[in-house]
């Protein structure tokens, strides 16, 4: 199995909905949480272990490189 990165979700605005509910009313550590025990349930319906470390990397890769390129408090805005 390899990993799919291209749009694969039927109604991507109704799950990114869904996913934004499934926050609400959750203080910090109740969101962490659920966002935890919702990657291991996917995880655990996926299975495969190279396409989950294909998708661990993906995922951080991501996240270095959004961290990367946000200004930091202090950079100057730039207006649209």
């Amino acid at each position: 199995m390899t990993l799919n990165t291209e749009p694969n979700l039927a109604r991507p605005d109704d799950f990114y909905e869904a996913l934004i509910d499934m926050h609400r009313d959750l203080d910090d550590a109740q969101s962490q949480s659920a966002n935890a025990q919702l990657i291991l349930l996917l995880a655990n319906h996926i299975g495969d272990h190279a396409t989950l470390l294909e998708a661990m990397q993906h995922a951080r890769d991501g996240a270095l490189h959004s961290c990367a390129i946000k200004p930091g408090p202090h950079a100057p805005q730039i207006a649209a």
